[in-house]
């Protein structure tokens, strides 16, 4: 049984070391073989830097090494080519002179290596310099390969100044490729996510992005078809245990908890990082997400609350996707990205295609629900932990005061800074903690005479529920802010009775129960049930 490849993301060690590989090389094949300029998106740890090692293997010259694999059997010639590998994730870049000087650094330590002498104090003319000098060497084209291109910016969203001054220089260097393309063989530029061309790539027209290409769907991650091949021994062995029984349960729970990306809506990949972790410690659990999840999307998706709503049967256009910049990011686009959303279908659409997106599978749901739960509170992921378990329990046992005073605590827990006075913000809020609760929730469900403002499924009960917010002084007496609570109660129950928003769920032989929200400031919440 071959070892699995835990950390690993050097080619050669993986061949040679007898672990797990996954045949990648007919799509290295087909990247050597047309287009020069590359552009893939893909979340984190998810297979990019293997690819980029693959392919700088396959410019190593040595056949042999492919020995087994898709290419080896090919017309590939395997021409050795000199290769300049740059990953971004290791580059310091806490301000844009520091970046400069890391890029200096890298540039320099290659030249040194090669008993090249350069000349420039940039990075972007002794970058150019190094191209140059290694094809007059070898003479052979040069293959760049940049590994995380966009780290250096994300590392400082938090500092607008800095991660737009990182971005100037990361253009002056990335724009260098342009120019040098008599020099070149071959570019490929992988990151997390994807800035707008303008922005980053202003000099490079001639970058294929092959991040939504049906051909690539499955470049990185492992393909559903080849669970099987590559780790059948591993679900074999897990059948030894106590707690699993039947090859094909195992395989479905591995799925339910790790499958579901996809980039073209048909082709379906297993997160790779996640599997390798899971057939390791032989418990299911989140892998993915507990390696760190991008601190910069948490602090958006708390300014905008709001987003929450469109979470479900998200559709967006491929522009959308692509506009992406530093001062106009949206959590939509964000969010698939960085791998908290995929395609799940792409509709039938003339002109720009668009894009349905969901959570992928049960690992992601469960990464979205505590981390967005615990920073919404700013309480830790103990405390969402725990509002998580009293929030199912009450409302399985029906227990609804329960689950207010677990309300109360969340609602209490939030910053000041995130309040506003308006009845959208806090359904806003309501729906993000019972969707991030795992909770079957729509919002703003459309009937024949309005819109419900939520709809909450349980195993046997439906909750259709209003929410009500009125404005009021913080030293209102006790007596008027009942009063107001009252009407408040009264209207929302009377909405959902006048309008009939029940009657759309009268044939699915669950129990109906009627829940109104009022909301009269920060601390100040309650509910009528009929």
């Amino acid at each position: 049984m071959k070892k699995l490849p835990i950390g690993i993301q050097n080619f050669n060690k993986i061949i040679e070391g007898n672990y797990v590989y996954a045949d990648k090389t007919n799509y290295v094949y087909d990247l050597l073989e047309n287009a020069s300029y590359y552009f893939l998106s893909r979340p984190r740890r998810f297979g990019k830097s293997l690819l980029l090692d693959t392919i700088g293997a396959a410019f190593s010259g040595d056949k042999e090494l492919f020995k087994g694999l898709y290419i080896y059997d090919s017309d590939y010639s395997f021409e050795k080519h000199p290769v300049l590998r740059f990953d971004m994730g290791n580059i310091s870049n806490k301000s844009s002179d520091i970046l400069e000087q890391s890029l200096i650094n890298v540039i320099m330590q290659r030249a040194e290596e090669e008993g090249l002498s350069l000349i420039g104090t940039l990075p972007s003319d002794l970058f150019m310099h190094l191209i140059s000098l290694l094809h007059r060497k070898y003479d052979k084209k040069v293959v760049v390969l940049i590994d995380e291109y966009d780290k250096p910016i994300l590392d400082r969203l938090a500092n607008l100044e800095i991660a737009e001054a990182n971005r100037d220089v990361l253009r002056g260097f990335y724009g260098v490729l342009k120019s040098m393309d008599a020099h070149l063989r071959m570019t490929f530029i992988t990151g997390v996510t994807k800035f707008t061309k303008t922005s980053i790539f202003s000099g490079l027209n001639n970058l294929l992005d092959i991040t939504m290409s049906k051909r690539y769907a499955n470049i990185c991650g492992i393909a559903i078809e080849d669970l099987d091949k590559y780790f059948g021994e591993y679900i074999e062995k897990l059948k030894t245990l106590e707690y699993f029984s039947q090859y094909d349960d195992i395989k479905n729970e591995i799925l339910a908890w790790y499958d579901g990306y996809s980039w073209d809506g048909k082709n379906r990949v297993i997160n790779p990082f996640s599997l390798l972790y899971f057939f390791t410690e032989e418990v299911f659990k989140g892998y993915w997400y507990s390696s760190g999840t991008p601190t910069f999307l948490i602090e958006m998706l708390k300014e905008k609350p709001a987003s929450f709503l469109s979470l479900r049967n998200l559709e967006i256009s491929e522009w959308s996707m692509d506009s992406f910049d530093i001062r106009r990011m949206e959590p939509e686009s964000l969010l698939f990205q960085t791998g908290y959303l995929t395609v799940q279908e792409v509709p039938p659409h003339y002109g720009t295609p668009t894009y349905l997106l969901k959570m992928p599978n049960y690992e992601v749901r469960e990464a979205f629900n505590l981390h967005i739960l615990s920073g919404f509170t700013e309480s830790g992921d103990i405390f969402a932990e725990s509002s998580y378990r009293k929030m199912r329990d009450s409302f399985q046992k029906g227990d609804l005061q329960a689950v207010l005073e677990t309300l109360k605590g969340l609602f209490a827990s939030i910053p000041y800074q995130l309040h506003v006075d308006a009845e959208a913000y806090y359904h806003s809020i309501f729906y993000a903690i019972m969707m991030l609760l795992g909770f079957d929730i729509s919002a703003e469900v459309s009937t024949a005479k309005g819109r419900i403002d939520a709809v909450l499924e349980l195993d046997n009960t439906i909750y259709i529920i209003e929410f009500k917010y009125i404005k009021c002084e913080p030293d209102i007496s006790e007596d008027k802010k009942q009063g107001l609570f009252d009407e408040a109660l009264k209207s929302g129950m009377k909405q959902i009775k006048d309008r009939g928003y029940a009657e759309k769920y009268s044939a699915s032989g669950k129990n109906i129960c009627h829940a109104a929200f009022a909301f009269l400031g920060r601390d100040s919440i309650k509910m009528q049930t009929a």
